[in-house]
């Protein structure tokens, strides 16, 4: 922990003892551990909301990707209906065409 072996940590305490005092040391470890617990428990909750927003984030680009492939897809299909709506159209006129020609030889045949 930051480097400090047992010596040092042991040196540490004894300083702590004579220039704080026996009787204030108790209280005073005890605020420290508060307030290392409270830092952790602060750092947790960024941590998680961190978390939490970065997930969002992912969630919200794939909903995207997602719709973006679903656009396409419907692009690709109108596309499709559109040739295939023209090919009928382009098939309907030829057999007008035919039914005009047969039409015509019919009427000449007539009147020949």
């Amino acid at each position: 922990m930051f480097g400090i072996g047992g010596p040092e940590l042991l040196i540490i305490c004894v300083v702590a003892l004579i220039v704080i005092g026996p009787k204030k040391l108790p209280e005073m470890l005890r605020s420290l551990g508060k307030g290392v617990a409270e830092f952790k428990r602060m750092g947790n909750d960024v941590k998680s909301t961190l978390d939490e927003e970065v997930t969002k984030a992912e969630a919200e680009a794939r909903k995207r990707e997602v719709e973006e492939e679903l656009a396409r897809r419907q692009a690709e299909k109108a596309k499709l209906e559109a040739q295939t709506a023209k090919a009928e159209a382009e098939t309907a006129k030829a057999e007008l065409e035919k039914a005009q020609a047969q039409a015509a030889t019919v009427e000449k045949a007539e009147d020949a």
